[in-house]
Parts: C-alpha cells; structure tokens; sequence
C-alpha cells in the first residue's frame, strides 16, 4: 500500500432555495458552510444553481438576467465567509460564456477567491433552451485529493464520472436538483452505481421543500468507493451529509474491486 492522504472532510449540503432571490439564498449557504466549518469540514458542495434556485420561470422570462458574474459583487459575501471559516464551496449559477450562457459549478477556495468554474456538459431537453453545454470536464486538488466535478443530469451518462477515475479523481462531486418522482428514484440508481463501478468516493446534492412549483427530496448523501452509502441528510430538513474522503479504505477497496484497473487494461 503507498503512503496514505491525511483524510479529507467533505460536507454535501441541502436547503430549501427561495427562487431568483439571491441575497436569501447566499445567506443560507454562509449558514450551512459555519455549520460544515464547525464540524470539520474542508469542503461543502451545494446543490445545481444553489445561488438562483432552479428558476425554471425566470429562465423562461429572461435567462441573462439570472446570470452571476464569478468576478463581480454578487458572491462576495460567501467568499468573504469562505476566507473566514478557511472553507471551500462548490456553488452553483447560470455563468455567462463567450456569447452564451451556462449552467456551471464554481468553485470558492478557502482563501476567498474565485478558483475553477465548470459548466455543465449534459444539458437535459428544458435546459437546452437556456443554455450551452460545457465541452470538457474540471477536477480540482484539495489537499492532495483529485475532485471531478458534475452537475444533475451529467450522472446519467457513465462516461462522464468514468472519464475522472481514469484521469485519476478519488471522488465525483456532483451537484444536483431531483425532484420527487421518477426523478428521485433515478438518484437512487445512479450514484451508487458511479461510486461503485468506478471504486471512488461520491458526493450528491439536492434541494429540500418547494421552489419554482418543484418539490425536492434531499438526501444528500456521500457514497464509499463500493457503492455504499456513508452519510445522508435526510429527506426534509436543510442540513448536511458528512465523512471522511479516507485513503486507506480506497485503497483497500481498489485492491479488492479492480473494474477501474481491468476496463483500461
């Protein structure tokens, strides 16, 4: 076995959005990653357009309107609390591109600053309206820890968490908005599925309660590298799922369950 990491704590975080208002919404992020900082956590990951909600009808009225500038004023009170607490984010807001606009993921270091933002490769049939999808994928380091990024419905395809481990991510950070229904029930089967087969930790975020006529059913929820499940929120309360990214334990798993290493060989 090589020399193990120091573990990493990460927090997959849950809350009921209110939709298109901003200044709400961010001050329920500041307050669930000082309940993350407070319990240990490095990292918190947020659910898919955490900043707006998922504004479905603001979309529709004025997509540009909805858009966040990373470089802006807009975050500068979730960064000034990242610095604060020494905490990364992962939130999530429509971004523009060059002539364009996406649904992306960015990324708030513990210093405060703005570091990788990735847009969403997979758009689903509504979104395409909206929005341009991301053509390459971005993983981020923390604390020696690779991280591979993805949003909702880039789940679906098993390529897209596939492509990460191969280019060597210890865990799929995947920022999500399932509703209740056939939606929620899909969740259910794909991040076990890509944890499992790719033998890496997994991290999921969800909204709970009602925005935008959309009811959620949290269970946020951080999977092991054999599909387990290791922590969950719960299906009803704003709150956050928490553990240990843990090198032994994937090691341990990758010696015992080699798909990763047999589908490349």
């Amino acid at each position: 076995m090589t020399a193990l990491r120091q573990p990493l704590r990460i927090a997959a975080a849950q809350f009921d959005a209110v939709n298109g208002n901003l200044t709400e919404n961010i001050n329920r992020h500041i307050e669930l990653l000082e309940m993350a900082a407070a319990k240990g956590a490095s990292l918190v990951l947020f659910p898919e357009l955490s900043i707006t909600g998922y504004c479905s009808s603001l979309l529709d009225q004025d997509k540009d309107a909805c858009a966040v500038d990373p470089a802006g004023t807009t975050l500068q009170d979730l960064q000034a609390a990242c610095a604060r607490l020494k905490i990364a984010a992962i939130v999530g807001a429509p971004v523009h591109g060059v002539d364009c606009l996406h649904l992306s993921s960015i990324v708030i270091t513990r210093r405060g600053d703005i570091g990788a933002i990735y847009h969403k490769m997979y758009l689903d049939p509504d979104e395409r309206g909206w929005f341009e999808p991301g053509i390459e994928p971005r993983q981020i380091t923390i604390n020696g820890w690779n991280l591979g990024l993805g949003i909702c419905y880039d789940s679906s395809f098993p390529e897209h968490a596939r492509g990460y481990a191969l280019a060597g991510a210890d865990a799929y950070l995947c920022s999500g908005a399932f509703p209740l229904g056939r939606s929620d029930f899909r969740r259910t089967i794909y991040f076990p599925a890509r944890s499992l087969e790719n033998t890496i930790y997994l991290a999921f975020s969800n909204y709970v309660g009602e925005h935008d006529v959309m009811s959620y059913g949290g269970m946020s929820a951080i999977y092991g590298p054999d599909g387990q499940c290791l922590s969950d929120a719960g299906t009803a309360e704003a709150g956050l799922a928490l553990f240990d990214l843990d090198d032994r334990l994937l090691q341990e798993t990758r010696q015992k369950l080699q798909m990763l290493k047999d589908c490349n060989s």
